[in-house]
């Protein structure tokens, strides 16, 4: 069982990215996926979270400028990420919870099941 990410690197403010979680062992079909983000010294914070069934919801700050979908097909989510500021900058990570469609337990980093080992997005002129 594993959640590969891949997409990160360096941006300029206001530039993009597509960030990519494939996930292998496992059918991504009856789970939901996260998208957090974690910087040293802070805690790891949820930005996108999408359900099994499709629902997808955001933290504020990314509302508006980061899209999460899934392509189950594919066994993969992804992570479009536009207007990025330096305030992005962050190791993001894709993690997996088995049928959880409630969004305050979705934001709870603890209770997913399933993680990927990050990727570094750093956005920078």
């Amino acid at each position: 069982v594993q959640l590969v990410e891949s997409g990160g690197g360096l941006v300029q403010p206001g530039g993009s990215l597509r960030l990519s979680c494939a996930a292998s062992g496992f059918s991504l079909d009856d789970y939901a996926i996260g998208w957090f983000r974690q910087v040293p010294g802070k805690e790891r914070e949820g930005t996108s979270y999408i359900t099994d069934d499709g629902r997808a919801y955001y933290r504020d700050s990314v509302k508006g400028r980061f899209t999460i979908s899934r392509d189950n097909a594919k066994n993969m989510v992804y992570l479009q990420m536009n207007s990025l500021a330096p305030e992005d900058t962050a190791v993001y990570y894709c993690a997996a919870v088995y049928r959880e469609r409630v969004r305050s337990n979705l934001a709870r980093p603890h209770g997913y099941d399933y993680w990927g080992q990050g990727t570094l997005v750093t956005v920078s002129s």
